[in-house]
């Protein structure tokens, strides 16, 4: 492999999505005397999360009615009663608030250095401009990454080819020289192949099944064997 640039995705590859959110959730629902139980709330809103953004990345849904329907239709499901301004306001302080906490995937560090001075590291995510920076300066990563491509900078999401030819652009680099790392396998490794990017699939959910053909890993750290 004559890789010189090296591509990561950001939440739930590095940032460890799932634990800043649950903990953004617990001091928003505190602040706004929100008296659910969060195991349950957060039960029922993952999996509508993951259908809202699978609708915003196809260009479905607007970034508000994404940030407005999953909280919408959650707490609908759970039968709380919920004001359209409040949810509205909930909305805000959960995206301003998700940056306060920065817990990594175990590894990211270790990795990152071990990375670094071998190849050109650059960020290109989906996620919302205004928070991306945020989240990559307080977790203490933002100076390993030559450049940060957001969706919101592009105009369009991944997996659109538009995305991962802009980032080959701005950080000019080579396609043949490049690889994608992300653990969306449509978004991130299907996304990066179908532009001729070599691709490894971060693997952290146990319910998922290794996709034959892709370079898969289940830790940070084992991307160390293809790098």
């Amino acid at each position: 492999m004559n890789i010189k640039h090296v591509f990561f995705d950001l939440d739930h590859t590095l940032w460890d999505f799932e634990k800043n959110s649950e903990l953004a959730f617990q001091k928003v629902f505190l602040a706004n005397n929100i008296s659910v139980e969060l195991p349950a709330f957060l039960k029922v809103y993952k999996p509508l999360n993951k259908k809202y953004w699978k609708l915003y990345r196809e260009e479905k849904v607007t970034k508000e009615a994404l940030r407005y329907g999953r909280l919408k239709n959650t707490f609908d499901a759970i039968n709380y009663t919920v004001s359209d301004d409040l949810i509205n306001l909930i909305a805000i302080e959960y995206i301003a608030t998700l940056a306060d906490f920065n817990h990594l995937f175990d590894g990211t560090f270790e990795l990152l250095d071990y990375l670094k001075d071998k190849y050109k590291l650059h960020i290109i995510t989906n996620g919302f401009e205004e928070i991306q920076r945020k989240k990559m300066i307080n977790s203490k990563i933002h100076h390993y990454f030559d450049n940060i491509i957001t969706s919101d900078s592009v105009g369009v999401k991944k997996p659109n080819p538009k995305v991962f030819n802009f980032a080959l652009e701005v950080s000019k680099a080579k396609k043949e020289q490049s690889i994608m790392i992300g653990d969306s396998l449509e978004a991130d490794i299907l996304g990066a192949l179908d532009v001729g990017l070599d691709a490894i699939h971060c693997n952290f959910e146990e319910s998922k099944k290794e996709t034959s053909k892709i370079k898969t890993v289940f830790s940070l750290l084992e991307i160390k064997q293809y790098l």
